[in-house]
């Protein structure tokens, strides 16, 4: 799966653990799906999965990865190997992204393009062109030039830039007992209202960075639509116009109390960082006016760009990093019985709500 800024994969062990001490399986939505990685996991543990986002290549990149189901496995095999047949093209994407800007190199990028041309001129269902263009999009992030995000690019090509873009096939699951797996793109609250499951996971965003932003190359490969761009990030000019009140330090409150009321599930979990807008003390206040809450609590390094420090323009090393750690909460929601120790296990630890009012 592709480099994600926020990836839970290392929250997952947290959130089987949790999802493990239910005494029921059924269904569960990721409304916030990102790479999947969460949702991949509910499938591989049994459950029917619904996935959703408001941008356009988490949907398919949840299509690819969670709806489309193991017996398509050989469609998908043939279907990697027919676009690695693809002829090259040096067109507007390789212009923009490989020498406007540099995020993949010439050679890589107009492979990129020949791809996802080629694909257009293919007859697929919408899960077999989730997978083709789910596999351009991942190979592109195996050669890209960036440190993990796409809000620039790197002076130098990285090491990796300099590979051969080479694609692969996703690993498939089989299909839930209780269900085939669903990927929606909405707006959270559209979602939320729409939706209904057993459980409900949240992955909000928490600060000012939103994820069309540092994805926005990803989100011209889904539409390929040759958009507008602007500044030396050629950027999606809609990444300046959409907006999100879980973006917004005065709304993200109010958004999240609108969440929980619109989800029509009987147990949620939410996980958030102590970096985030919500303090924690405003974080518990707002559940527990919803029902039992229970909390867990885990350090983590921070991303990269913590590690690699504060720079000027000139690439001046001008700061300093207050702290390489950070601390993620997974907050349970609902009558569950986490007193086992199984998320002790997973390396969670089980804190009290603080006092709050």
């Amino acid at each position: 799966m592709i480099k994600y800024l926020g990836s839970k994969r290392l929250l997952i062990p947290g959130i089987e653990a949790v999802m493990n001490s239910l005494p029921f399986k059924g269904s569960v939505i990721d409304l916030f799906s990102g790479t999947s990685r969460v949702g991949l996991s509910m499938k591989q543990l049994g459950w029917k999965v619904i996935l959703n986002d408001w941008n356009q290549y988490a949907r398919v990149i949840s299509t690819a990865h969670v709806v489309c189901d193991e017996d398509r496995s050989k469609e998908v095999h043939e279907l990697i190997n027919l676009l690695e047949s693809a002829p090259s093209v040096d067109g507007w994407f390789t212009e923009t992204y490989c020498r406007k800007s540099r995020y993949f190199t010439p050679e890589n990028g107009i492979r990129i393009e020949g791809i996802r041309e080629f694909i257009e001129t293919l007859d697929l269902d919408d899960e077999l062109k989730c997978v083709a263009i789910c596999s351009v999009m991942e190979a592109a992030d195996r050669v890209d030039s960036t440190v993990g995000v796409q809000m620039a690019y790197l002076k130098q090509w990285s090491k990796r830039s300099l590979q051969t873009l080479k694609l692969r096939p996703p690993s498939l699951v089989k299909q839930s007992e209780f269900g085939k797996a669903s990927a929606h793109c909405m707006e959270a609250q559209e979602a939320a209202s729409k939706l209904v499951a057993d459980v409900a996971y949240l992955d909000p965003p928490y600060n000012q960075h939103k994820y069309i932003g540092n994805y926005h190359v990803w989100q011209t490969l889904v539409q390929w639509d040759q958009p507008e761009v602007y500044g030396i990030a050629c950027k999606r000019v809609e990444c300046r116009e959409k907006r999100s009140d879980f973006n917004s330090k005065p709304g993200i409150q109010g958004a999240m109390n609108r969440l929980i009321e619109n989800l029509q599930c009987e147990v949620k979990i939410i996980s958030f960082s102590n970096e985030g807008y919500l303090p924690r003390t405003d974080m518990e206040s707002l559940l527990l006016d919803h029902g039992k809450l229970q909390v867990l609590s885990r350090a983590h390094d921070r991303y990269v760009g913590a590690k690699i420090g504060i720079h000027a323009p000139s690439g001046k090393k001008v700061g300093q990093v207050s702290h390489l750690k950070n601390t993620e909460f997974l907050y349970v929601l609902g009558e569950v019985d986490l007193s086992s120790g199984i998320c002790e296990e997973a390396g969670w630890k089980m804190e009290s709500p603080l006092q709050t009012g």
